[in-house]
């Protein structure tokens, strides 16, 4: 079950500014999380799930009947919990 990942204007701001290297590497892991995303996933506390890129986190929240991953916040670990 193939799900499309979107972003808000905020986490996209975020990537748009990363090297290419560490952008393309993140493109990677998302594909792979529209096709298996409960692999990836862990559950918060609350709303939502939460996924990890090397120092990087996503907050995501799932919409099962639409299909849809909806990238809410995306930022470096230390900054993202804040």
């Amino acid at each position: 079950m193939n799900f499309e990942v979107k972003f808000s204007n905020k986490s996209a701001k975020f990537l748009r500014g990363l090297p290419k290297d560490i952008l393309e590497r993140i493109k990677n892991k998302f594909k792979d999380v529209a096709l298996e995303p409960f692999r990836y996933l862990e559950h918060l506390e609350g709303e939502g799930y939460k996924m990890r890129i090397g120092n990087f986190r996503a907050i995501i929240d799932v919409d099962k009947n639409r299909n849809l991953l909806l990238v809410r916040v995306f930022d470096k670990r230390s900054k993202i919990y804040k």
